[in-house]
């Protein structure tokens, strides 16, 4: 049923399912409460998609879906789809004088990965339990506020408090690099300053972390010898996504399409 919050979807004649669009919500960002937004953001991705196999079909593209990773394979539309923009997107290497001033722009760029020591106190608990979470993160906020108040006691706190192995070593882990710890505990990581705590606790499967950045060890820039071939690789991608998007605005000034923004002139 048509309304102003979820109106229905035709593009070029084609009544797109409501059920297609609800799918794809869960795809898109919105603020909470906000539903209309997701539901808007889904129908015009949805409404590309649609285009996109429309165009597929009318052309007889034939595509096999391939393996997109270890025993996934592609849908047959997102194969028709891939058939049709390898048909139509046509990219070629960057010259090397591209690739080296891409890279004159800020060689400060591209870097060896940093190194990280860091000390932490672990509260633990299972996540899934909301009491024991609970519980735990007052605990860690109780302690978060008296490691701000005394940084210099930070490891003779750990040592009574951690519920980790590294309470012996005054909650210190040693040095970290990328991929040496869970996402949230390095994205924390890298939000601080040398000495700084964090001011709220951290959540991961484990429970929760106050963490301090002991120091930090910023890579050391690297030859464009080194990071040639990542330059290029990414100045490749990007001439592919911005002719991919030429295509599609083609296709979607050529089409008539109601239920979504990309539609209305």
């Amino acid at each position: 049923m048509t309304t102003a919050l979820f109106p229905d979807l035709v593009v070029n004649g084609e009544e797109v399912p409501h059920a297609l669009i609800a799918a794809e919500t869960q795809n898109q960002d919105a603020p909470r409460g906000k539903p209309g937004i997701a539901w808007r953001k889904a129908a015009d991705a949805v409404a590309i998609r649609t285009l996109l196999l429309q165009e597929a079909r009318s052309r007889s593209v034939s595509a096999v879906p391939r393996e997109v990773g270890k025993g996934r394979f592609e849908t047959e539309e997102e194969a028709l789809i891939r058939g049709l923009l390898e048909t139509e997107v046509e990219t070629h290497p960057p010259s090397e004088a591209e690739v080296h001033a891409e890279w004159q722009k800020d060689p400060s760029r591209f870097r060896a990965p940093p190194l990280w020591e860091v000390s932490h106190i672990l509260c633990a608990c299972d996540p899934r339990d909301e009491a024991g979470r609970q519980q735990a993160l007052a605990r860690a906020e109780a302690i978060a506020t008296r490691a701000a108040q005394d940084s210099a006691g930070f490891a003779a706190l750990a040592a009574r408090e951690s519920d980790c192995g590294s309470k012996a070593a005054g909650g210190a882990l040693g040095q970290l690099g990328p991929g040496d710890t869970v996402p949230e505990f390095e994205s924390s990581l890298r939000t601080l300053a040398e000495g700084e705590i964090t001011k709220a606790p951290v959540l991961t499967r484990n429970g929760y972390h106050v963490i301090r950045l002991d120091a930090c060890a910023e890579g050391e820039v690297l030859p464009f010898d080194v990071v040639r071939d990542r330059i290029a690789l990414a100045l490749e991608k990007t001439n592919w996504a911005r002719q991919a998007r030429t295509f599609v605005n083609r296709l979607i000034e050529a089409s008539e399409i109601e239920g979504a923004d990309i539609g209305r002139a």
